[in-house]
């Protein structure tokens, strides 16, 4: 909270030029501020010559960091098939656990979950914690953020990693609000400081013109979500061993704030770019939507999937959940190729991660060429078809 010390203050009008928010007022030649524009950023404060205005900062909530322990992977799943971010996460959680010399384990909901909590043991947990109940069965925000929170406050781990799913960002930052701790969304990476054992959560900022990395010091659990293509699983090992502990939730008590009616799939033929060794992407270079069937029959010759920068789903050229990027996907094929794309500072987050990138522009100069290991200078329009046709003679 900030205050103007009646005393103290003179009147000079000094705070007034330093706020750049247009926070404070000369009443009576005495400094007033207004509390719901001020940010609390401090100019006024070093610019009084006087110190008349103070600013008291709230008592930090002390907690016992001793008392948690334990990496914690959000085990998301959907019809008995584990979602592909999960065994990233345990490749990842496998190192942050072994750096910090702690368990890791996985948090598993829905029904019948034995087969999923043995596969989740083969690729890296020391234990499953898991809700089997029907109420969980189909994804409702509130009642999975209310079972988590239950075995969060039970067991206190220091760590806990979700996907950046629309599962993941859903009910994850309810459950962090209401451990009232930190939520470092859309990570691209993980490590632990070796001095102070924080977890260092990087993420991209500034429509990804610069890393950030973020730390929850003084608070727990660390909490992240995490993009899906961005770490490596661990080889599936049915030899490993872990405990499986069955857990309880009485969701008799709360209310229902959702209805699950239905869950219906995207009509579409088309592979899922963020499954796919191969992806095909266009971008603004295709002028128009009819043209992304080009595409579409390259991927198909080579098996694989098609994708799009921004402007060509901002365009309504194809649907959203192909686009990649930093407002959409995070995909890591074999094979990238970016056709019609200038690349974008935002399209390369997505994709930079690819093995082998081949880009295709008429302009020489566009930023994809950078990050592109072939590069194809031309006519999309003319390079494409007899790509295809070249695909499709070689493996007829």
């Amino acid at each position: 909270m900030i205050e103007v010390i009646a005393g103290k203050c003179i009147g000079c009008g000094a705070c007034l030029q330093a706020c750049a928010y247009n926070a404070i007022t000369l009443v009576s030649d005495l400094a007033q501020i207004d509390q719901d524009k001020c940010v609390l950023c401090g100019a006024c404060v070093q610019a009084c010559p006087t110190e008349a205005i103070v600013i008291n900062k709230m008592a930090k909530t002390e907690i016992n960091k001793d008392g948690y322990s334990g990496v914690w992977v959000f085990a998301e799943q959907r019809d008995g098939v584990v979602a592909g971010v999960v065994y990233e996460l345990l490749g990842k959680g496998r190192e942050l656990a072994d750096e910090l010399s702690a368990e890791l384990c996985a948090v598993l909901f829905g029904e019948d979950l034995d087969l999923m909590a043995k596969e989740l043991i083969a690729y890296g947990a020391d234990k499953v914690i898991q809700i089997d109940d029907p109420a969980l069965k189909d994804f409702r925000d509130d009642k999975y953020a209310n079972a988590f929170v239950y075995l969060t406050e039970k067991y206190k781990p220091e760590v806990v990693l979700a996907g950046a799913t629309v599962t993941g960002r859903s009910f994850i930052p309810r459950a962090a609000v209401i451990l009232k701790t930190g939520l470092t969304a859309d990570c691209t990476g993980l490590a632990i400081d070796p001095d102070t054992k924080n977890l260092l959560q990087t993420r991209p900022a500034f429509g990804g013109n610069i890393m950030a990395t973020i730390i929850t010091k003084d608070h727990r659990p660390q909490m992240a979500t995490v993009r899906h293509k961005v770490m490596d699983p661990l080889p599936r090992d049915d030899a490993r061993s872990g405990v499986v502990v069955k857990e309880q939730y009485d969701f008799s008590g709360k209310k229902d704030i959702s209805t699950f009616i239905s869950f219906e799939k995207e009509k579409t033929n088309l592979i899922n770019i963020t499954d796919a060794n191969i992806i095909v992407s266009g971008g603004r270079g295709l002028k128009e939507a009819k043209n992304f069937t080009l595409l579409e029959e390259l991927a198909g010759a080579l098996d694989g999937a098609v994708g799009a920068s921004r402007a060509a789903v901002d365009s309504e050229w194809i649907a959203y959940s192909h686009q990649v990027g930093q407002t959409g996907k995070t995909v890591k094929p074999g094979i990238y190729i970016a056709v019609g794309i200038s690349g974008a500072i935002q399209h390369l987050a997505g994709m930079s991660s690819a093995d082998y990138i081949v880009a295709i522009n008429k302009d020489p100069d566009a930023p994809i060429f950078k990050v592109a290991d072939l590069g194809i200078v031309g006519d999309l329009f003319e390079i494409v078809p007899k790509l295809v046709k070249r695909v499709t003679d070689i493996r007829q």
